[in-house]
């Protein structure tokens, strides 16, 4: 049976209060009741992080440019008229103007036939001024989409979804890493979390983000470049309620990807940890006006966690400047930059 639902609150008493200094040293401001003791967690900015990423890559790009090189370039191509897909491509393509990577939406209807799609992406493979391809996903119902991730070139496969990217991925071998899971480990990484030897909950499998986050996390940094080196506890849909809140309560970092909105709780987190929220979920309230929520409880988690990213404004923005990233990176692989 799927334990995703909610379950009764079990106690969670909150252990004692971190010292002083370490208290300090998190940011934590501890603020006293008669029967408790508590602290604010501070907040994992993406939308810094990610502004000072793709100043990074804007950087680069400039130089190469002054060297006399043509500007990189992203073949975007969107199916169908799924609004959240189509917002999601505009973000992208903005980020890519900003920092100076020349970007080409192509627009399909549903109607497309999977043969043509991939066709299409063929063709883009092609293209000598084309350095990286994005399809956006989900694909039209009845397409496969593993055979249209696979028909990208795995040089141009700025996403990291394609069979061969992942297989490398996989094995510690050099591969384009999607870039939702590359941006929470870049975020960790500028935020100074310490991940060797720590526990970290990671609850959500999808192919694209949990389990390729649980893979970085696990891997053992003297083979893998940016591996993590922690004990990773991986939940899904039918880990066992109970089961989900003994591996939050026992992690430094909790990272949750599931769709499934309040499923972490504040009496599931360990005090201090990091929690990091991929979630999105759009919700309509009885006055039509629609907010944007994730899978942690934020309210209550940022009384318990010492880090923890906001929704939105936290992994979001670093998935957009990872890619950006990513499309350099394929840029510079091609013959005519070197």
């Amino acid at each position: 049976m799927a334990s995703w639902n909610r379950a009764s609150r079990s106690a969670f008493g909150l252990m004692s209060c971190c010292s002083r200094s370490r208290q300090a040293e998190a940011g934590w401001s501890r603020n006293f009741s008669a029967s408790s003791c508590r602290w604010d967690a501070k907040l994992m900015d993406g939308k810094k992080v990610a502004s000072e990423i793709r100043s990074e890559v804007k950087l680069e790009v400039k130089e190469f440019v002054a060297k006399g090189k043509r500007a990189p370039k992203l073949a975007v191509v969107l199916v169908g008229d799924d609004g959240a897909s189509a917002t999601y491509v505009r973000a992208k393509t903005k980020a890519c103007k900003e920092v100076g990577i020349l970007d080409e939406t192509i627009r399909k209807p549903s109607s497309i036939t999977q043969t043509e799609l991939i066709d299409l992406l063929k063709d883009l493979n092609a293209r000598p001024d084309v350095d990286g391809i994005l399809c956006q996903l989900p694909v039209p119902e009845g397409m496969n989409e593993r055979a249209v991730c696979d028909s990208i070139s795995p040089a141009k496969d700025v996403d990291g979804f394609s069979s061969q990217n992942m297989g490398l991925f996989a094995i510690g071998q050099q591969s384009f890493v999607p870039a939702t899971p590359a941006g929470v480990m870049e975020l960790l990484k500028r935020y100074k979390v310490e991940t060797f030897g720590k526990v970290a909950t990671i609850a959500g499998r999808s192919k694209n983000v949990g389990f390729p986050l649980a893979n970085l996390l696990h891997s053992d940094g003297r083979y893998t470049p940016g591996a993590g080196d922690a004990t990773v506890l991986h939940c899904h849909r039918f880990t066992e309620q109970q089961d989900l809140e003994t591996c939050c309560r026992m992690s430094d970092i909790i990272i949750v990807a599931t769709g499934v909105v309040g499923l972490i709780r504040g009496d599931m987190i360990k005090p201090g940890a990091t929690v990091v929220d991929i979630g999105l979920t759009r919700l309509v309230g009885d006055d039509g006006k629609t907010k944007i929520v994730g899978d942690v409880q934020f309210d209550e988690a940022v009384k318990v966690a010492g880090l923890i990213t906001p929704v939105p404004g936290g992994v979001g923005p670093m998935t957009v400047a990872m890619l950006c990233k990513n499309t350099f990176e394929a840029y510079q692989q091609h013959p005519d930059t070197h």
